[in-house]
């Protein structure tokens, strides 16, 4: 069966949800397409929970969007009556031994400065107000540092995809699930997209295909990207823990390196856990051979190296565990340009661990992208030029 459309977005999760949303409000003869049915628990965005906060440490380029992101979700939840993003604040800390209070690399304090540098509300914290205002993190040594934020907090990926792909269906998107997409080629001045179930031509195309982009597109994609397991971690509540009425999410920083760093959530209602987990990048993967058991040994070691002794209120045992997947370029940021090689084709991907939160903003500049040739937002920091060696 051959459908057509003015546009096609590949892959319904963060990005592609909320693209199709977007074009799909805006009145454009829309397809998504996914090989699963979103949300689902096979890719990037589940999970319950995903941090965010208007001063992004990665850089200033993410502030618009992470700003227009945090509008969508409150209209989103006018528009749903679901409850989709928590105004718990945020909690970015440096606990480390080896803390520089000269350090301008540091995260929390590059985290600051951006806040400094363009107006965002938040507080300074020493240790001794760290450990009073939020007593799970007691534990906190003498020197650390932290950033607080109010207007930060979490949002809920798997609502959040939910309410946009029901809107977009109510909007006319004809979404495809359960349909892989196999084959991009030009089609004249559009494309066909070729799936396990028929073909779509388009006259543009969004990829937002996570960790299948590299072996949909092939180079220079596959080149540059690469998935990286992920595992979450609920741990049990000590019966005597103690939280602040409304606890914040949290990043630290105890140590150097990717791997002492943690980030969590407060605990969240008739649940008695808390989620902790930490970014890992040593080891790739892949989308078929994704190891999604989280084993017990794994569970001890993050207690022991990301819990204990730094977060007080939790147990060693782990009341239910997740596995997902990051795709990451060489610089750790976004990959959002056109295809060097298929025109009508942008691409939006390798979102690095760090998307979600930007995830709506996108999808309305995506949008914009495709119905008026460009977006509000400047994207053209996550242009593929920065990696011209390998384009």
């Amino acid at each position: 069966m051959e459908q057509h459309c003015e546009v096609a977005v590949l892959g319904l999760g963060a990005m592609g949800a909320a693209t199709v949303y977007q074009l799909a409000k805006a009145g454009v003869d829309v397809i998504g397409v996914d090989r699963y049915a979103p949300p689902h628990t096979q890719g990037s965005s589940h999970g319950d929970t995903r941090i965010t906060r208007l001063s992004v440490g990665e850089g200033p380029q993410y502030l618009p969007l992470v700003r227009s992101s945090h509008s969508i979700w409150r209209e989103l939840e006018a528009l749903s009556g679901e409850s989709l993003f928590e105004q718990c604040g945020v909690l970015v800390m440096t606990s480390s031994p080896t803390y520089d209070a000269a350090d301008a690399d540091d995260f929390t304090h590059q985290t600051i400065a951006l806040a400094r540098t363009y107006g965002v509300e938040h507080q300074v914290l020493a240790a001794a107000s760290i450990r009073e205002r939020f007593p799970q993190f007691a534990p906190v040594l003498d020197t650390a540092i932290g950033y607080f934020e109010p207007e930060g907090g979490f949002v809920r990926p798997e609502r959040c995809i939910d309410v946009q792909l029901r809107l977009a269906a109510q909007h006319g998107a004809r979404l495809l699930t359960h349909e892989t997409v196999t084959h991009l080629q030009p089609h004249g001045d559009q494309v066909r997209i070729t799936t396990d179930k028929g073909s779509i031509i388009a006259d543009k195309v969004v990829v937002s295909a996570g960790m299948w982009s590299a072996e949909l597109l092939g180079a220079p994609f596959s080149d540059l990207l690469r998935v990286c397991r992920q595992k979450l971690f609920w741990f049990e509540l000590q019966e005597d823990a103690v939280f602040a009425p409304s606890s914040p999410s949290f990043i630290m920083i105890h140590g150097q390196g990717d791997a002492e760093v943690s980030y969590g959530f407060p605990p969240l209602p008739g649940e008695n856990s808390m989620k902790v987990a930490t970014e890992q990048y040593i080891e790739d993967s892949a989308p078929n051979t994704l190891d999604r058991t989280v084993t017990a040994p794994e569970e001890q070691d993050m207690f022991d190296t990301q819990v204990q002794g730094k977060i007080a209120g939790l147990k060693p045992h782990v009341v239910k565990s997740s596995v997902c997947a990051y795709t990451v370029t060489p610089d750790y940021h976004f990959i959002i340009d056109e295809h060097p090689y298929l025109k009508n084709v942008t691409v939006v991907s390798a979102c690095s661990g760090h998307g979600f939160k930007h995830s709506a903003g996108l999808g309305l500049a995506l949008a914009q992208r495709c119905i008026h040739g460009k977006s509000d937002v400047d994207l053209s920091a996550f242009s593929l030029a920065r990696f011209s060696a390998a384009v």
